[in-house]
């Protein structure tokens, strides 16, 4: 029942946000917000496969080949990017070079660090409950942004007030204790808000796609330095992971970040923005569908709390676009 009832939530925002558009901006607006929704579906599945990934290796021998194999997949999407958008654009310059290289740094780096934390976290909590942790990266942009000094509404901040209430009912324990999976995921998400911070600053300077691709790289970079000092990297152990690697590093890595840069281009951020938080929704599901996880009513009511949080926390952005 609980599973039906997300699905008409998601259909029921659609239909809110289509009333009275015209037949022409209908059409772009659904094709983008169909794109991120997909790439919600891939992210929110992704962590099942994340989560199984650990039965066969660490997570730093899991991070090193999912974005080893992410780069190797996005290099033709790059080129096929540069061969549409050749004649169209300007040449890229040493000045842009060094912002893109900059920029990969910050990126890759932030990445890197978020993506670990993320993956040691899967390994003691369930797929939802990481999905729904990881979205917390959302409810924490709007501490980032005071400490840069930058204005954040007061809705904004009802919504981060409202999520950490969800996140009290979801992580939790008695005592006041968080478990070491919740803490290491939520050491993930904030890894992802500053991800997020970066992109935003580099998006509008560089090549989106192209610097996915050299984020990628250097997250990869990053994970072979510091895999032997954890791991020790057994071949037959990554064979056996094939299945969850391939499906995190093609599909997660590459083609969910395509659909998001495509959708994003009919889509206006914030309502992309909440399109994608769907994935802790996915998670949820995901985990209970393929991995037999269940929420005990207090997580579950944490959840939801904290998904409304993220709806709330975009209503001034989305007032400003409308």
């Amino acid at each position: 029942m609980k599973r039906c009832e997300a699905f008409s939530s998601l259909v029921s925002f659609f239909v809110i946000q289509y009333g009275g558009m015209s037949s022409t901006k209908n059409r772009e607006k659904l094709k983008g917000e169909a794109l991120l929704c997909l790439a919600a579906v891939i992210w929110g599945t992704a962590f099942i496969f994340q989560k199984m990934g650990m039965d066969h290796i660490g997570p730093f021998t899991f991070t090193l080949f999912r974005f080893g194999i992410g780069t190797l997949a996005m290099i033709p999407v790059v080129l096929i990017s540069d061969g549409i958008k050749k004649g169209r654009r300007e040449a890229i310059t040493p000045k842009a070079d060094r912002m893109l290289l900059l920029g990969a740094l910050c990126c890759g780096g932030t990445n890197f660090l978020a993506s670990i934390l993320q993956q040691v976290g899967i390994m003691y909590t369930t797929a939802g409950k990481a999905g729904f942790l990881t979205a917390m990266d959302m409810i924490m942009i709007p501490f980032l942004l005071l400490i840069l000094r930058r204005k954040v509404h007061g809705l904004t901040w009802l919504g981060v007030g409202i999520g950490l209430v969800g996140m009290y009912l979801l992580c939790m324990n008695e005592g006041f204790s968080v478990s070491a999976g919740d803490a290491f995921c939520l050491g993930g998400a904030f890894g992802f808000a500053l991800q997020i911070l970066f992109i935003d600053y580099f998006v509008d300077r560089v090549d989106p796609i192209k610097l996915a691709l050299y984020e990628f790289a250097v997250t990869t970079v990053l994970s072979l330095i510091s895999t032997p000092f954890f791991e020790t990297i057994v071949m037959g152990d990554v064979v056996d992971c094939a299945v969850p690697l391939l499906y995190t590093a093609i599909l997660e890595v590459c083609v969910a970040f395509t659909l998001e840069m495509v959708g994003l281009q009919y889509s206006p951020p914030a309502i992309g923005t909440i399109i994608m938080s769907f994935e802790s929704v996915f998670a949820a599901i995901a985990g209970a569908l393929f991995l037999h996880e269940v929420m005990s009513g207090r997580e579950t009511a944490g959840c939801i709390i904290m998904f409304c949080a993220f709806i709330i926390a975009q209503i001034p952005e989305m007032k400003t676009e409308s």
